[in-house]
This record gives structure tokens, C-alpha cells and sequence, in this order.
């Protein structure tokens, strides 16, 4: 949506395409449901009627370019799951017209536009560089961040060949001031990868500094905020419960994937991934652990987690670490409710659960409250005068005059 919505605003016609009929509904009714297009945003373009959704594939040979830019998960062994990019591959090859440029967006492992999403465009009896062009644009958009935009942050290209290298830069040279041409699909797809991987590693580091620095009685968050006073040579990550959104979770197994191709095995990503998976159980055994020092059992105790989305000031839950924390706590008979402005509702364990209010006689009614999301909107010295215990994940609480109630990853 952020991407249709700029191009219909570069006076660009915009045809979105979904399967799920009340987004399509939504959108046409100017009703945005993603946090970084305000329904005002999108209303406006839908007037200009330089953009409107559908859910007819029997329309894809219209537009000039298509971008691909469909889910890429992991299977239940933590596999690439290409599914959703063949079977729009599939669906764009029996509809493709000659002059269409075809752009993948999907984040993904080196040599997908090249070794699945080519061949299956092959099938239509078109010839890439002449009949129909390819190439391939990671999406580089960070969700709530004001200062990069779509505008702002420079966009690679990377196309299977020359003309569609150029008409790929044409194209997002409307929406975006910097575009950084590379010289294949694989390598604007391995950079797209290696960027995600890259906050992977630092994050799981500084996750097993959190560790150390419990077990030496030290706070991580001084040790980062002292080390981060050097000029140059050091980049400041903070720990967390975990790591969340589509992209960081997901992405070294893509690459790991794609290195056992070669006999590779990518060992310190792959182990930085474990570590980042493991935080959701790390965190619910200090919680455990702080109960447990009041004498109180985590099986029946009454638990409050401060937020389930993934990120700061937003309503996306996608691989929140936050959900598993509530699910593992579950687990071991804890009573636990959430309170998140942004995400009314949430499954856990195929059960609907809302958001509860946050005040004065739930915060002390609680045995611990679990700062698990760090949004802006809590006051967190509130939550500190009224909770008996208060457990701090995010570190949301580190500025604050310290208490004997407060623990901190």
C-alpha cells in the first residue's frame, strides 16, 4: 500500500491487486489498514482516481509494470516458503503481454527472480530483454520511521539485463529521489538479505551480552549506552525479547537455504537466529524467577505484558517475540493479559484475547507487569508506582530513577 499509494500520487495510474475481498473493500473505500498510510492518505488518492484494488487477475496484462510483492514465511521447518511467489509468477505468465515489466519486491534468497520467477515467465512464449523485462527491488521500508521514506531512502535495482535494468530505475525514479543500480537481480537480492542478517547478528550479540551481564550483575543497557559513546568503530544494538516483523526472523534462514546449495553451511548466522529465538524463553524464566524471589509461583500468578506488536508505536504482531512470551508463560499456568493500544485483539493458541485497559487497579492487581513492546504512548512511571514487580524487556525504564520493584533484561 505505501508503495501504490506514492505512485498514484506521482500522478502514476495504480492498480493494487489482493486476494482477501475486505481489503480490496477497504481500499477502494479509502480505508487503509497499514499504520504507515493514513486513511486520509489513501482516501485522497482513491478520489484522484489514480488508484483503485481488485481481486480479478483476469485485469494483470493492463498495467505496464507489475510488482510482485507477496509473503515470503518459512515453513514449519523453517524452510523458504516460495509458494506465494510462484503462484503469482504462474498467474502473471498466463496473462503476460509483450512491452510488461515484471518487478519482484519479495524479500528472498540470491537467485530467485532469476532460477524461479524467470523460467515460470518463460512459459508464457515471451523472450526476457525483448518481449517482457524482469527485475528485482527490495523494499527497504522501515515501518513508523518519519525520517526515511519511500522518497528518502535510496532504492536498488538490479535487472536481468540492460533494458530492464533501465526501465526498472525509470520506473521508481517517480517514487524515490536515489536510485542505486546493482549489476543483477542476485546481488540486489543478496544485499537486501545481508542488510536483515547484518541486524540479526548484532541483535542476537547483544541478546547474549544481556546474558553475561545478568549473570555478572551488571546493566546492559549503561554498558551499551558508555560503549556507544566512541566516535567510530562501534554501532549501538539494544537486546529485546526477541526479534520480530517479516523480515529480520525470517531472512537467515534464506540465506542459509540457499548456502547448503553450495556446501556451505553459514554457522554464525544461523546461530545468531537460535539465539534470537531463544529470548522469548529467556525472558519468561526471569519473569519466573523475579515470582519466584516474592515467594510467588509462576502457575497461577496474575501476569500483565505491556504490548504484543513487534515494534515500537505500531500495531504489526507479525513474529512478535511478544506473543511467544505470552504463550510460554501460558504454558507454565500463568494468567496472562495484555494491554496494547495499537493491536485491539490477538490469538494465542487459537484463542481470541482483547486488550485490557491500563490503569491504577489493574497495574497493582497484577503479581508482574512485562514491558515486552516499548511503546511511547505508556507512561512508564506510572507503571512503575502502581505495579508490585515490573519486569523491563525493552529497556523503556532505564532513564528512570531506579526502584526496588523494577528488573531489567
Amino acid at each position: 500500500m505505501p508503495f501504490a499509494v506514492a505512485f498514484a500520487e506521482a500522478d502514476i495510474p495504480v492498480l493494487g491487486f489482493d486476494i482477501q475481498p475486505h481489503r480490496v473493500e477497504a481500499f477502494n473505500e479509502g480505508r487503509s489498514y497499514v499504520a504507515d498510510v493514513p486513511s486520509e492518505r489513501l482516501a485522497a488518492a482513491v478520489r484522484t482516481r489514480r488508484i483503485r484494488a481488485t481481486g480479478d487477475r483476469s485485469l494483470l496484462s493492463e498495467p505496464d509494470a507489475l510488482i510482485v510483492c507477496v509473503p515470503t514465511p518459512l515453513t514449519k521447518n523453517r524452510e523458504p516458503d516460495l509458494s506465494y511467489v510462484i503462484q503469482e509468477s504462474e498467474e502473471i505468465a498466463r496473462r503476460l503481454r509483450s512491452g510488461q515489466l515484471v518487478v519482484l519486491m519479495s524479500t528472498t534468497f540470491p537467485g530467485t527472480t532469476e532460477e524461479i520467477v524467470l523460467p515460470i515467465l518463460s512459459q508464457s512464449g515471451l523472450q526476457v530483454e525483448r518481449d517482457f523485462f524482469l527485475a528485482y527491488c527490495p523494499e527497504r521500508l522501515d515501518p513508523g520511521n518519519r525520517a526515511f521514506t519511500i522518497r528518502t531512502t535510496p532504492r536498488l535495482v538490479g535487472g536481468i539485463g540492460p533494458v530492464s535494468a533501465r526501465l526498472v530505475r525509470a520506473l521508481y525514479a517517480h517514487v524515490t529521489d536515489q536510485i542505486v543500480p546493482v549489476g543483477s537481480p542476485r546481488i540486489a537480492e543478496m544485499a537486501k538479505v545481508f542488510e536483515n542478517v547484518f541486524r540479526s547478528v548484532n541483535i542476537a550479540l547483544v541478546n547474549e551480552l544481556a546474558q553475561l551481564c545478568e549473570k555478572m550483575g551488571l546493566s546492559v543497557w549503561q554498558v551499551i549506552e558508555a560503549a556507544a559513546t566512541k566516535p567510530y568503530g562501534f554501532l549501538p544494538f539494544w537486546p529485546g525479547p526477541g526479534v520480530g516483523g517479516h523480515c529480520i526472523p525470517l531472512d537467515p534462514y534464506y540465506l542459509a537455504s540457499k548456502a547448503r546449495e553450495y556446501e556451505f553451511h553459514t554457522r554464525f548466522i544461523e546461530l545468531a537466529a537460535d539465539i534470537n529465538e531463544q529470548m522469548p524463553h529467556y525472558v519468561a524464566r526471569r519473569v519466573a524467577d523475579l515470582l519466584n524471589g516474592r515467594r510467588k509461583s509462576v502457575s497461577g500468578a496474575r501476569i500483565l505484558l505491556l504490548g504484543v506488536a513487534y515494534k515500537r508505536d505500531l500495531g504489526d504482531i507479525r513474529e512478535s517475540p511478544a506473543l511467544r512470551v505470552f504463550s510460554v508463560l501460558r504454558s507454565w499456568g500463568a494468567e496472562v493479559s495484555y494491554h496494547d493500544p495499537y493491536v485491539p485483539e490477538v490469538r494465542v493458541s487459537g484463542e481470541r484475547i482483547a486488550s485490557v485497559p491500563l490503569d491504577r487497579e489493574r497495574l497493582s492487581g497484577a503479581d508482574c507487569v512485562v514491558i515486552t513492546t516499548d511503546h511511547g504512548t505508556v507512561d512508564y512511571a506510572e507503571v512503575i508506582a502502581h505495579a508490585p514487580v515490573v519486569f523491563d524487556a525493552r529497556g523503556a525504564t532505564r532513564h528512570l530513577s531506579s526502584a526496588p520493584n523494577v528488573a531489567r533484561l
